[in-house]
């Protein structure tokens, strides 16, 4: 993630930011330009200074403060790049449900800033009936007591609505033995499924990733089946970047995926911080980083991975200093490196060949 100015007053912005808070714009981000925009009233549109153009308007979401991206020029639909791809939502009548989905909004809008700077392939189900990326959020039916389980299905990505309730989130983090569980980790992970589906399924890499993830024409059913019975391996640190990814070569891609979303744009914010780790006690370099580059443009995996480990271990320290969870509570083994590599050579690739 950037760091984002007023183009009025030059205060630094929050992404999510709806107006500065020290000139009183109001500001937008520019899907198309990937950055903030302070916005002015031009009759019934809006002018955005970031690049001097007029006759804009906000998403339709932003009548319920979940949104704060600016539609396409010549947009007739009403929303924006990343909502366009919603289907089902709560009952923004209710305000509990309200609090909520804007809570699971603003986890999609940081993944949608990642898919529109790799230049990721994105297809509405307008676009594409069968497999276009949509997102239904639902919430549990208090009549029969069903609960709504997030996952993807075919381009259907379902996020339960009570993820956004942080207590119920800790629950289920502590029930499964998760050491991280977010809105966010969530979105990353279930849009892997749907990018392996497009780059790997569709896009000819079914050989190349089956040699790196393992056969995933194995049974999905029995594989879920035995890991809630059985669990993860004792040695699975070795070879996956969690204890879920043991499930199936399916969850260890998304989980991969998702791991690799969460390091590049760490590591662009660090970047943007002009962040710098070196230890005095580190007399071989090891644990020594200087972040000063764009790891979405990053050519080799190694790039990012070398920056990533110093930088995690001075986090981590940090946050075990305030008596806190570690920030990035996981191994990365030669093994894991390469699937992180598989990923990058996937979304880079994507980028060069220009794809809308």
């Amino acid at each position: 993630m950037k760091l984002f100015v007023c183009q009025a007053c030059g205060n630094v912005l929050y992404f999510e930011n709806r107006t500065c808070e020290r000139c009183g714009h109001r500001v937008a981000f520019l899907p198309e330009k990937e950055t903030m925009s302070a916005i002015e009233p031009d009759g019934e549109v809006w002018a955005t200074l970031a690049d001097k153009g007029s006759g804009r308007m906000p998403c339709r979401n932003a009548e319920y403060d979940s949104c704060n991206w600016l539609t396409d020029a010549g947009d007739t639909t009403g929303y924006c790049r990343a909502c366009r791809h919603n289907g089902v939502v709560p009952d923004l009548s209710d305000q509990a449900q309200l609090a909520g989905w804007r809570e699971l909004e603003m986890a999609k809008h940081r993944l949608f800033y990642s898919l529109i700077r790799w230049k990721l392939p994105l297809q509405t189900r307008q676009d594409n009936p069968e497999h276009g990326l949509i997102f239904n959020f639902l919430a549990d039916d208090p009549q029969s007591g069903q609960k709504v389980l997030t996952g993807h299905d075919n381009g259907l990505i379902t996020i339960a609505l009570t993820e956004a309730d942080d207590i119920e989130r800790e629950r289920r983090r502590l029930e499964m033995g998760e050491p991280y569980r977010t809105l966010l980790g969530h979105f990353r992970h279930e849009v892997g499924h749907y990018f392996w589906d497009v780059l790997v399924r569709d896009g000819g890499m079914l050989d190349e990733c089956r040699a790196v993830f393992g056969d995933d024409s194995a049974d999905y059913g029995q594989a879920l089946q035995r890991h809630y019975a059985e669990g993860a391996p004792p040695d699975w640190q070795q070879n996956y970047v969690s204890a879920y990814a043991t499930t199936h070569p399916w969850e260890d891609f998304a989980e991969t995926w998702a791991h690799y979303l969460h390091i590049v744009d760490t590591l662009e914010m660090a970047s943007e911080f002009g962040m710098e780790v070196r230890p005095k006690v580190d007399r071989d370099g090891e644990l020594t980083a200087r972040i000063r580059f764009n790891p979405y443009e990053a050519r080799d995996v190694e790039a990012i991975v070398n920056a990533w480990l110093p930088f995690t271990f001075a986090m981590n320290s940090v946050n075990r200093a305030m008596g806190m969870r570690d920030l990035y509570p996981f191994i990365l083994s030669p093994v894991v490196v390469d699937k992180l590599g598989f990923i990058h050579g996937l979304v880079r690739n994507v980028g060069k060949a220009g794809k809308p």
